[in-house]
C-alpha cells in the first residue's frame, strides 16, 4: 500500500533515489565481497534520467558497480517495454547487475527471461514455502531451477524460514536463498555489527550461499 500510495502521489521517484543513494552508502561500510540488491518501481526505471541518476549515486558513495544489484519486477518491465530494455543494458553495460523479482507470479516472466538480459532470478516465496510438502510447488521450483541454469543465470529462491527448505533448495540447484531463517529487518548499525561478526565468522569471503538484502534486512544463504 506504501508503495502504491507513493507512485500514485508521485513521490517515487525521489523516495526511490533516496533509498538507493542510503542502500550504496551503506554498503561500502560491509565486506567487498557483499553486493546490495535494491528494488526498483516502475516509475523509476522508465525515467528518462535514472540511469544517469544510477551513475551518478554509484559515483558519489563509491560503490562498485559489480556490487550492486537492481531488482525488478514484471510491472516495471511492461510499463514502457522499449524503454525498460534500453535502462537494462545501459545499467549492465555500467557493471549493476539486473535480477528479475517475483518469478512465476506474472503472466509472461518466460518470455521476459528470453527478450531482458537479466543476470538472476529471484523464484517468489509463494512456490518456496511448501515445496517439502506441495508437488506442484517442487516441481515447479525444480524446473525454474533448472532452467535458469540452461540460460546461465543465477536463481535465488525467497522466503526461506527452515533448514528443510535450505537443504531441498540447495540440492534443487538454487544458487542463494533469502528468507528470515537468516536474519529479520535491521538498521544499518545493526547491520554493520552483523557483517562484522556473525557474517565474517561464517567464512566470508568466497562462500557461494552468502547474501545480504539491504532493503529488507534479509542475508541470503
Amino acid at each position: 500500500e506504501f508503495i502504491a500510495a507513493a507512485e500514485e502521489s508521485g513521490v517515487m521517484g525521489a523516495l526511490g533515489l533516496w533509498v538507493l543513494q542510503r542502500a550504496c552508502e551503506a554498503a561500502t561500510q560491509w565486506p567487498s565481497a557483499l553486493r546490495v540488491a535494491v528494488n526498483v518501481s516502475a516509475q523509476q526505471l522508465v525515467h528518462p534520467n535514472w540511469v544517469k541518476q544510477v551513475r551518478e549515486v554509484l559515483a558519489s558513495s563509491g560503490l562498485a558497480p559489480q556490487r550492486l544489484e537492481l531488482e525488478l519486477t514484471e510491472t516495471a518491465l511492461i510499463e514502457n517495454t522499449a524503454v525498460a530494455m534500453s535502462a537494462i543494458v545501459q545499467l549492465r553495460a555500467l557493471g549493476v547487475r539486473v535480477a528479475l523479482d517475483d518469478f512465476g507470479t506474472g503472466y509472461s516472466s518466460l518470455a521476459y527471461l528470453r527478450r531482458f538480459p537479466f543476470d538472476k532470478i529471484k523464484i517468489d516465496q509463494s512456490f518456496v514455502v511448501g515445496i517439502a510438502r506441495d508437488a506442484g510447488a517442487l516441481a515447479i521450483v525444480t524446473a525454474v531451477a533448472r532452467l535458469a541454469s540452461a540460460l546461465q543465470l543465477e536463481v535465488t529462491a525467497e522466503g526461506v524460514e527452515n533448514k528443510e527448505q535450505t537443504k531441498l533448495l540447495r540440492e534443487l540447484g538454487c544458487t542463494s536463498l533469502q528468507g528470515f531463517l537468516f536474519a529479520r529487518p535491521m538498521t544499518d548499525a545493526d547491520m554493520r555489527q552483523y557483517v562484522a561478526t556473525e557474517y565474517t565468522a561464517a567464512g566470508l569471503p568466497g562462500v557461494a550461499y552468502r547474501h545480504i538484502n539491504s532493503i529488507t534486512g534479509e542475508r541470503v544463504a
